[in-house]
């Protein structure tokens, strides 16, 4: 993803991507907002047509929370739920959905429904920028190669066996074949390893600890068999942590996020299988939640893994990813090449401010979650630093689901915005001193804007469906009006 939208954004460049084939990929499942869906099709280009034939993905509308004391759980979706008001109605969307959420949004109704997609009076898919995606990584990773190699990227299938360090930085890459590669600007995606940017230029990382309690997964699954595809991301509230559940048009992707603090490796497995009786292998995997200080130090930069991760509750890892290959494209194009150190500085300033906004983000998840009276939900409500949100939560526990002061109270960068933190305390059920009975009349209109919500769902195709349609050899996409439509004004 960093080359490419290196080598786009700057085609007269030299790019060069040094890999390890015995590293492999990865074989997760990936989940994405949004923010992915615009990058992959506007900024780089890569047509709906490829990416669904190649990559097989399925469509994400939103997370499905097990969480909380709501007995179901409640839906997160990529619209906007709570951070609206109707004219005929006289607060906004927020109070109206207590202590039933409802269907505030039209995604909302379809995840109830496990709906993906609109269709017109004519049967045709509507296609609009509120969704994400489910990928596999393998098909994934080897599609992004191929299309990287278009693009006039090259591959050198080689380990580092030396990293070269001088007072400007990364002096040069000896290799295990003997070459020394050299370049104006390392980009280190070694991973949790970061060794470029962390290990030989000496970056401190910040730990994210006192708000994320996890460090490890098991990940496992299984063949889908008769099971619903669902078009949505799940979050189960388990004892020491959560487990998500990723949905491929094959496969189930499961894993188990939790804090070896409070629960072992073996009781971890007991607990995970005894709640998905059809996993087969598993496998574990460690983390620690947290980033570096400055990702870009003199002439290297760190992105994805190897400058900072935090636990997969919102799927961030390639949203990021993506923000930060942006970022860097855009500040070779517009210093003409010449990265002077403010250009630098400045990408480290709104990397660092990013990640604070996930980090108090998810803080929330944990401090307000009261599903389960676990050793670890007690520490989680008791002990979590919710970092930046205190200012929001102080807001919302004495004047509820109020949206008068947005633009004070959530970064505008913040990618989650008023609405999703809104969609946090209100499906968590947080309580709060400014309570809202809204009268007889408002609430019949509030029953009416629920029943077109679900009325409009029920045109729409299941996620299965929606797929053979737009994958049949007769579907066209007009792969202009998406581009178009996915490109945002390019900024960092």
């Amino acid at each position: 993803m960093s080359a490419l939208a290196i080598k786009i954004r700057n085609p007269q460049l030299e790019v060069k991507i040094v890999r390890s084939p015995q590293i492999g990929i990865i074989q997760v499942g990936e989940g994405s907002f949004p923010h992915l869906t615009k990058f992959l099709h506007g900024y780089l280009g890569i047509n709906p047509a490829d990416f669904y034939r190649e990559v097989r993905p399925t469509w994400k509308l939103g997370i499905r929370y097990l969480w909380g004391s709501r007995p179901n759980g409640f839906q997160y979706t990529f619209r906007t739920q709570f951070d609206s008001r109707f004219k005929m109605l006289s607060k906004s969307t927020g109070y109206y959905c207590e202590p039933e959420i409802g269907y505030p949004d039209i995604a909302t109704a379809m995840m109830e429904l496990d709906r993906a997609v609109l269709h017109d009076e004519k049967g045709n898919p509507v296609i609009d920028r509120d969704h994400a995606y489910h990928v596999e990584n393998h098909e994934f990773v080897t599609f992004l190669e191929s299309y990287a190699k278009q693009s006039g990227v090259e591959f050198h299938d080689d380990e580092v066996e030396e990293v070269l360090t001088d007072e400007n930085g990364i002096a040069g890459l000896r290799l295990a074949s003997g070459v020394t590669e050299t370049a104006g600007l390392y980009v280190d995606c070694s991973g949790f390893r970061s060794l470029l940017v962390e290990k030989h230029l000496g970056n401190s990382f910040r730990s994210y600890d006192s708000s994320l309690l996890c460090n490890k997964a098991i990940v496992g699954g299984w063949t889908r068999e008769d099971e619903v595809l669902k078009p949505y991301t799940t979050a189960e509230t388990m004892d020491a942590g959560w487990c998500w559940q990723i949905e491929h048009r094959e496969r189930i992707n499961r894993g188990y996020v939790y804090s070896t603090e409070f629960l072992s490796d073996d009781d971890a497995e007991v607990e995970f299988r005894s709640k998905n009786p059809k996993v087969t292998d598993t496998r574990t995997v460690n983390f620690r939640s947290g980033i570096l200080e400055n990702p870009w130090t003199k002439n290297a930069v760190a992105v994805g893994n190897a400058s900072g991760f935090v636990e997969p509750l919102e799927a961030t890892a390639l949203g990021q990813i993506a923000q930060d290959a942006q970022s860097i494209a855009e500040i070779l194009a517009e210093s003409d090449y010449r990265i002077s150190h403010t250009m630098a500085k400045q990408h480290n300033h709104r990397f660092r401010r990013s990640w604070e906004n996930i980090r108090q983000f998810l803080a929330i998840h944990y401090r307000f979650n009261k599903r389960l009276d676990t050793p670890f939900w007690k520490a989680a409500r008791n002990d979590v630093d919710i970092a930046g949100a205190a200012e929001f939560v102080e807001y919302y526990e004495e004047n509820g689901p109020n949206t008068l002061f947005r633009p004070t109270l959530i970064d505008r960068f913040d990618q989650f915005n008023l609405d999703g933190y809104l969609a946090m305390m209100i499906g968590q059920q947080v309580p709060h001193r400014n309570r809202y009975e809204p009268p007889k009349a408002e609430m019949e209109i509030w029953r009416r804007i629920n029943a077109a919500n679900h009325r409009n769902a029920l045109r729409s195709y299941d996620c299965a469906t929606g797929l053979e349609k737009v994958e049949a050899p007769d579907w066209q996409w007009n792969f202009e009006f998406f581009r178009q439509a996915w490109t945002e004004i390019k900024t960092v």
